[in-house]
């Protein structure tokens, strides 16, 4: 008789359970101290972060929020690389990009009193400011603008295209090394977007 596929879902059967349950009873008081536990490399996982936000298991889309937002409350980047943490295991797993996107942003106050809340896919919400800087990088072959935001210690959320186009509607000109450029405020910091000279 041929097996249901809805039985062989990541969720129901094949996702890491041992992790699952110890990263259930880290978080159970609070956010997970992942910075303070060294527990011991247990290899790679074939899970994998894409550039939109979705999580992958064995090339399958984990489609429990839930479970995403159980898995970004354990997860670290140690130099280039990411990994879920616990207190008993560390495990690799891939990102394409950034692990978090920004979906929204609320603005408050405007010009240098200006403070920008970005809100997750996993439900973060990160005031940008000296703690948690906006950056912009260019591609260099389209020229496309990709910005972040430091969600938490060296972990950045992309911020979607939508969100960004409303950042660039109030957005300002300041000088920097006698140079103009466009960018934008929040929490007493002007964030540069892109030199005066290349906006069209």
């Amino acid at each position: 008789m041929p097996s249901n596929p809805a039985d062989s879902s990541p969720e129901k059967s094949e996702l890491p359970t041992s992790i699952i349950s110890a990263a259930k009873q880290a978080t159970k008081r609070g956010p997970a101290p992942v910075h303070l536990w060294n527990p011991p490399f247990c290899g790679d996982l074939d899970m994998r972060i894409a550039r939109d936000g979705t999580w992958f298991y064995l090339g399958s889309p984990i489609g429990r929020k839930g479970l995403v937002k159980l898995f970004s409350s354990i997860l670290r980047k140690d130099g280039e690389d990411y990994f879920l943490v616990t207190p008993v295991e560390k495990v690799g797993i891939k990102v394409d990009d950034a692990p978090f996107v920004a979906i929204d942003f609320n603005a408050e106050g405007t010009g240098e009193e200006q403070s920008l809340t970005f809100t997750t896919h996993v439900g973060d919400d990160v005031t940008a400011g000296p703690d948690h800087p906006i950056r912009v990088t260019i591609d260099p072959d389209s020229g496309e603008p990709a910005p972040y935001v430091l969600v938490r210690a060296n972990l950045e959320a992309l911020i979607d295209r939508k969100s960004f186009y409303r950042l660039v509607d109030i957005g300002d000109t300041q000088d920097i090394e006698g140079k103009p450029f466009f960018g934008i405020w929040s929490g007493g910091v002007f964030f540069p977007i892109l030199a005066q000279s290349k906006l069209v």
